[in-house]
């Protein structure tokens, strides 16, 4: 039962236990499901392949398709009108009360739900449940039980049970309903692993899903600043990409959407990076989730152990674990034929030493929601500043991860200068008193360094790296992180270059010659503006940025600027980090005056 790829990324709905993901097509296929966390393998994987899997649910008849996200949740309505009648689908990953508190529901029990309602006249409604075992490798036994299906096969069971009849077919299921007005047809898939007992999923709906939403929503309601509806939504996201058991925020939920069709940049995004940790704890802090935040830092210090000389991984999978060795499908095609499609993250183990700034940053966020650290959260600060002191001179793979060599990246330098900066500002905290005097002649070299060998005469910029004339939007960081103000006459020189030079189709490009713009990247260009005094042009970058979004609030890290369609895996934490902060910086600078 093979089921072709969505038309587009932006057609990708995005579902969330905080656990995994799941992601609906605009015509009702769940093409997305990797139970039963984030990095697993999928059950249901079509968007990378026709033959690895999908659920669908819609009308047999032609039909006519709105949707929207029930307020304040990721519990999507999508609306089918035929020429009989209308039903609502409503689709989300189930969330059970559990313990209330912090936690505000967001408890998982590995079950995926489809609720149809009959609005208006009678509509026959057809599913197909096809699932495909570990990225679509396994066919897995199908028979019928009472109230629904079972289907089973490598590490994995699943169970439909559905209030009609199901047909067992090629490894799935089939089945048809008439729904009529005031009508509820519950359908709910769960997952087991294989050896466990497979009593079904439980008997959870989507009212206690949707109190689940509700109630985080209204615990993180805060933010009253500019743009605001845009970052509560953004802020979902995030919590939607939050791995609950332990505050791990993965990069996207989706593995090997290309930044390219046709090309070859297809990577997992499935994990946490500790590159993003300073943006998304200061976007978890603008949008009033600083339990999320402060915890986030808590997994980082607890994924990091204790260095002891050892390299400082730059990303880890959700629960901790330090091996992801990257490797290729290739029975999958991939999405529009965009192989390979990859698993695991071959970045694992760069060297990045922007890493450094951002935890240390993090920290320096936090200190008030942290209070004192823990003896390992100040060992880990205290050992990357010091490591910022003793390797910023050296070259490493830069904030894009670059896979070709290493090189002296201008943003690398900047992030090891926040280090050091940040570090003496806390030292009385960190009890590292004895190190002040050595970490402020480090940031001292630092900062003349690149003065000295980032700086471009021949472009009027900041190069991309030491001694270069390349351009690299990644230093718009530099007034965001306070190593210069956004009016320095040679910051202000890069910031008019980058908006010409790499924003001149109306999106900023991470470097001169890449096809796409990248959507973090426009939105640090409007905090600059901002923080320069061009309002106007500030809320147009935004704005533009902002407006990249499909019908339901998401983006994905990429925008093919010559369509306007999204590109890249979906949705994408960078890009809603970086329009949190941007409303946030446009917020604060018009209240400046």
């Amino acid at each position: 039962m093979p089921h072709p790829s969505p038309a587009a990324i932006g057609d990708l709905a995005f579902l969330s236990d905080c656990h995994t993901a799941a992601l609906v097509d605009r015509g009702g296929t769940v093409c997305w499901w990797c139970p039963p966390r984030f990095d697993a393998g999928s059950v249901f994987g079509c968007l990378l392949g026709a033959d690895a899997g999908h659920w669908s649910l819609r009308p047999v008849e032609p039909h006519e398709i709105t949707r929207a996200y029930e307020p304040g949740s990721l519990v999507l309505r999508t609306t089918f009108t035929t020429a009989s009648g209308t039903v609502d689908v409503l689709d989300a990953l189930a969330l059970t009360s559990g313990a209330r508190g912090d936690d505000h529901g967001l408890h998982s029990p590995q079950t995926l739900l489809r609720c149809i309602e009959g609005a208006k006249g009678e509509v026959e409604m057809e599913t197909v449940f096809a699932p495909r075992m570990e990225y679509g490798l396994t066919l897995p036994h199908t028979r019928e039980m009472g109230g629904g299906v079972e289907t089973w096969g490598g590490p994995l069971h699943l169970t439909l049970r559905a209030p009609f009849r199901l047909e067992t077919e090629g490894g799935g299921a089939r089945g048809r309903v008439t729904v009529r007005p005031g009508e509820r047809v519950l359908l709910r898939a769960g997952y087991t692993e294989a050896r466990a007992d497979a009593a079904g999923p439980p008997d959870v709906g989507i009212e206690e899903t949707l109190e689940g939403w509700r109630a985080w929503s209204q615990a993180h309601d805060g933010y009253d600043g500019e743009y605001a509806d845009l970052v509560k939504r953004s802020a979902l996201v995030l919590q939607g990409l939050t791995f609950r058991p332990t505050g791990a925020v993965v990069a996207a939920a989706t593995t090997s959407l290309p930044e390219e069709i046709g090309g070859e940049l297809n990577f997992d995004y499935r994990f946490a990076w500790l590159r993003d940790l300073s943006l998304t704890v200061r976007a978890l802090w603008i949008s009033t989730c600083a339990d999320e935040a402060a915890r986030l830092f808590g997994w980082i210090a607890d994924a990091a152990g204790h260095l002891d000389g050892r390299a400082v991984q730059i990303v880890y999978r959700v629960e901790g674990e330090r091996v992801m060795a990257e490797q290729t499908l290739d029975h999958l095609p991939g999405w529009a034929d965009s192989a390979p499609v990859r698993v695991g993250n071959g970045a694992w183990d760069q060297r990045q030493l922007d890493v450094y700034g951002e935890v240390v940053d993090a920290a320096f966020q936090l200190r008030e929601t942290l209070g004192e650290l823990e003896p390992p959260e100040r060992d880990l600060v205290v050992g990357l500043a010091d490591r910022a002191a003793a390797e910023w001179m050296e070259p490493d793979s830069g904030l894009w991860e670059a896979r070709d060599k290493e090189r002296h990246y201008l943003s690398s330098k900047v992030l090891c200068w926040v280090a050091l900066d940040r570090a003496v500002q806390m030292a009385d905290a960190l009890g590292a008193t004895d190190r002040v005097a050595g970490w402020t002649a480090a940031r001292d070299d630092i900062r003349a360094a690149i003065e000295d060998r980032g700086w471009c005469a021949e472009r009027g910029a900041y190069g991309g790296a030491f001694d270069s004339d390349h351009l690299d939007a990644s230093v718009l960081v530099m007034p965001l992180v306070g190593f210069c103000a956004a009016s320095d006459e040679r910051m202000r020189s890069t910031i008019e270059v980058i908006e010409r030079e790499l924003g001149g189709d109306g999106q900023v490009h991470r470097w001169e010659g890449e096809p796409h713009g990248f959507l973090i990247c426009s939105f640090w260009l409007a905090e600059c503006l901002a923080l320069c005094g061009e309002r106007q042009r500030a809320q147009e970058w935004f704005e533009r940025a902002a407006g990249t979004a499909n019908d339901l609030g998401l983006m994905a890290e990429m925008v093919d600027t010559s369509s306007g369609s999204l590109i890249g895996n979906m949705p994408q934490a960078f890009s809603h980090i970086g329009l949190i902060n941007a409303a946030y910086r446009l917020t604060e600078t018009a209240a400046a005056g």
